[in-house]
């Protein structure tokens, strides 16, 4: 099937399509390209070949150079010189190369911030190149034919197939090197975690927003929003509702003025605060306040 899906190598360097474009190519006697960027992501998956990439990063970030060996994985950001630098132009160079655009990755997040995890961490990291295990490497090269295979088709719900198999093929890269990532950096994470929970605590009355918190931790927003989704099942915003509700829950049952309370705990008006605390608690604050 790969050589019936297998693209003809071109030197464009440019999108046609305003969302994606996704390649198989297998070449012999590649000529090495000029370090070249784009306006657009570059995902690649190395199969086979004799390469080195150099990527270029921006001013004062060190130049990246590194052998590939097969699964290794790339996601170059918009902006950041790149090349492959061919070693030996008689052995077989075979990859999959995906490009999607920034409107795309924007449409993608505002459906779900998973699809974007390995694209924030490009960027704000400056990692690009991961390495995937047999079975990570067999689960995306599944999905880069997969992507192939049904825009090359013209079935019925093609659109609709695409756009299913783009999701996939994309939700399954994140979630590999997430996976992969997080088995090794238990301890580390767990440690940040426990560290932004203590620092919540005692903030309750300050702006609490996911960029504040994630800046205060030198790690990116994304990187937060995914700790606490999947730790406690829960965003960080509604994590900090609750921790908020329950000070001013304890601060009313201590005497304090309903007003004074939610003012205190960063709830901009009482009608926002009276919604959130009936939902929690199952009264009104006025009627928690009586009781107590």
């Amino acid at each position: 099937m790969k050589n019936r899906l297998r693209s003809s190598f071109n030197t464009r360097q440019y999108m046609l399509s305003s969302d994606f474009e996704v390649f198989f190519y297998s070449d012999r006697n590649f000529k090495t390209l000029k370090p070249h960027s784009h306006d657009y992501y570059e995902c690649y998956l190395f199969v086979e070949g004799d390469i080195t990439m150099e990527i270029l990063p921006a001013a004062g970030q060190s130049p990246i150079r590194q052998k590939l060996v097969p699964g290794d994985l790339m996601l170059v950001p918009p902006g950041i010189d790149h090349h492959g630098i061919m070693e030996d132009s008689e052995k077989t160079y075979r990859r999959f190369v995906f490009w999607i655009s920034r409107e795309c990755c924007a449409d993608l997040m505002s459906e779900s911030v998973d699809y974007m995890y390995l694209f924030q961490k490009a960027e704000a990291f400056h990692q690009y190149i991961h390495h995937l295990s047999p079975a990570d490497y067999h689960q995306v090269e599944s999905r880069f034919l997969r992507l192939l295979e049904e825009i090359s088709s013209d079935r019925y719900g093609s659109d609709t197939a695409r756009h299913v198999c783009l999701c996939d093929l994309i939700l399954t890269i994140n979630r590999v090197i997430y996976d992969e990532e997080h088995k090794q950096n238990d301890s580390d994470e767990v440690s940040l975690f426990q560290n932004i929970l203590l620092y919540i605590e005692g903030n309750l009355e300050e702006t609490l927003s996911l960029e504040d918190i994630a800046g205060k931790f030198f790690v990116s927003k994304y990187y937060v929003a995914h700790l606490f989704k999947d730790t406690l099942g829960i965003s960080l915003h509604q994590y900090i509702i609750k921790k908020r509700l329950a000070e001013c829950r304890n601060a009313i049952a201590g005497g304090e003025s309903i007003t004074h309370a939610y003012e205190r705990f960063g709830f901009r008006d009482y009608s926002a605060f009276y919604k959130s605390f009936k939902k929690e608690y199952g009264m009104s604050p006025k009627e928690y306040q009586v009781s107590h």
